[in-house]
């Protein structure tokens, strides 16, 4: 299947395969990860970078790309639609339709509110379904949540809110039982152990997995508890604005439907975000591996309404994105793939980095190694180098990738590329929205009541990067929580008038910073196409 260019460097890689199998790459010290972050790293380099003119985070600096969105025009006008009918009324409104959003629906119906999920393309169709090497849990007899909680606060450079961190890894073990009551088939021993791997920065084998689909495997059970519950979901319906009540409370969403383009009203005691990440956005002409959605909605609803942002500046991207062949540009090359034994491989043969380190850390090695040392090799697309996968069984015993890895092996075999025989060519793809909404431990906003945020419209969970694993488990916890507490809020809530005073307020604030954009937000899609957007 590789050309022609590729096969001196394919030699060399399998000259050295049994050399570099043995080899023990040694870690890095702290300031030479600090240094290379510093040089190679998306997240410093300044000039990708805009300083907030207007909104609650005025003064930071966000990528460019989101800066526009979130100074941008609403899509309507308060005249535009009628509040005194609501089209729908719910206790607990629900914006997005994956892991966390599913999570929030089930725990608020069980608490017996009223609780209806909208989201713009259908129930599934989310970062939840994309994920695959599995879920972290400190729920072995040599671990606990005390390791968990250094393995991620180190991993996220000590920037994590403590109090969420606290949280995340607390009720881990929980989640994996809840996961498991619910459905999710597990990779377990024979006497029913669940099975464990390391993932980067993990001092613990704590990752539990479905193979390397796990996020599908979750999102199916979760998607179906959803259904089975007869919690009401609206597809292909996004939220295009909150609803405030007379006290500056959320009390609702206006709504359009995708393909009429009508708008409709939801009025509600609580709402909870769940609209996932902002992959889609390309930030500085990266690839990606998030689904078609994943535009930053969220960030840009909540921001409109006073919501204040947490660590807004900071992404991952992940190391190992498909950098060859081209129809599967960017897609995610699981951690696990690394976990279970194969090395990071620059062009020349040789191993240059510890397979497991950090994910920023390792981001930036592969980015240094093709860009700075001229060791990447040209795939057409961009630059690439070798994940040695034959590894694997070589280390492993035949069959290895096949009943650990098989989504992998599909993905490149469709391609005629026999991961089991041949490395792959990989490069960072972007990946994870580190930053993202300020909540308090119960999931509400610092600074709007009744507004709630779970999974990767979050901001603070992880710090300034997050740990493998780590954010499959965030949208269990952090879902379940958002749901349990929006359903007891609402309980309590009397919903003031319903107001859209917040979007005359807002353009005034544009106008007053003298940003002249013609641009209009939440974006909803990404543009491929020379038409302008949705």
């Amino acid at each position: 299947m590789y050309a022609e260019k590729f096969q001196s460097s394919l030699a060399a890689v399998e000259a050295a395969r049994e050399k570099n199998i043995a080899l023990e790459p040694v870690r890095m010290t702290a300031q030479q990860k600090e240094d290379l972050l510093a040089e190679f790293h998306p997240d410093y380099k300044q000039g990708e970078f805009r300083e907030l003119s207007i909104g609650p985070n005025k003064g930071d600096k966000v990528p460019t790309e989101l800066a526009e969105i979130l100074q941008a025009h609403s899509r309507i006008k308060a005249s535009d639609v009628d509040l005194t009918k609501p089209d729908y009324e719910t206790d607990v409104l629900i914006i997005g339709g994956g892991g966390a959003g599913a999570s929030a629906a089930i725990e608020a119906d069980e608490a017996g509110a009223s609780a209806m999920i909208v989201t713009k393309l259908r129930i599934g169709d989310a970062n939840t379904m994309m994920a695959e090497g599995g879920i972290q849990a400190a729920d072995k007899p040599n671990d606990s949540p005390a390791t968990h909680f250094v393995d991620a606060f180190g991993g996220g450079h000590y920037a994590a809110k403590r109090e969420l961190l606290s949280k995340l890894v607390c009720d881990a073990p929980d989640a994996i039982l809840w996961l498991n009551k619910l459905g999710v088939e597990f990779d377990k021993e024979a006497d029913g152990t669940m099975v464990t791997t390391h993932g980067g920065g993990t001092s613990r084998k704590r990752m539990h997995a479905a193979k390397d689909y796990s996020g599908a495997e979750i999102m199916r059970t979760l998607r179906d508890e959803v259904l089975n519950r007869q919690i009401p979901v609206v597809d292909f319906t996004a939220a295009i604005e909150l609803i405030l009540d007379e006290n500056g409370n959320a009390a609702g969403a206006v709504l359009m439907n995708m393909e009429t383009k009508e708008l409709l009203v939801a009025k509600a005691k609580t709402v909870v975000i769940a609209t996932g990440g902002a992959g889609r956005m390309h930030y500085q002409g990266f690839p990606t591996s998030n689904h078609y959605g994943a535009t930053a909605d969220g960030l840009v609803l909540g921001y409109r309404v006073g919501a204040k942002l947490l660590y807004a500046e900071t992404l991952q991207y992940h190391p190992t994105g498909a950098a060859y062949p081209e129809q599967i540009y960017g897609a995610l090359v699981t951690e696990k793939v690394r976990s279970l034994g194969a090395k990071l491989v620059n062009a020349k043969g040789e191993v240059f980095m510890h397979p497991l380190e950090t994910r920023d850390v390792s981001a930036a090695s592969i980015i240094r190694e093709c860009n700075a040392r001229g060791n990447g090799l040209d795939t057409g697309n961009g630059l690439g180098l070798w994940l040695d996968t034959p590894m694997i069984e070589a280390i492993g015993g035949p069959g290895t990738i096949e009943k650990r890895i098989p989504a992998m092996m599909r993905m490149f075999g469709k391609y005629g590329i026999d991961i089991r025989k041949e490395p792959i060519l990989v490069y960072p793809t972007l990946h994870y929205q580190n930053g993202g909404l300020d909540i308090n431990v119960n999931g509400e906003t610092t600074n709007v009541k009744n507004l709630f945020v779970a999974g990767e419209a979050v901001g603070g969970i992880h710090g300034r990067n997050r740990l493998m694993g780590n954010s499959l488990l965030d949208i269990i916890v952090f879902g379940r929580n958002a749901g349990i507490n929006a359903a007891k809020t609402a309980k309590d809530v009397k919903v003031g008038k319903l107001t859209l005073d917040h979007i005359e307020k807002f353009e005034k604030e544009i106008e007053a910073a003298g940003i002249k954009t013609d641009t209009v937000s939440p974006k909803l899609l990404p543009n491929y196409t020379k038409q302008k957007n949705i």
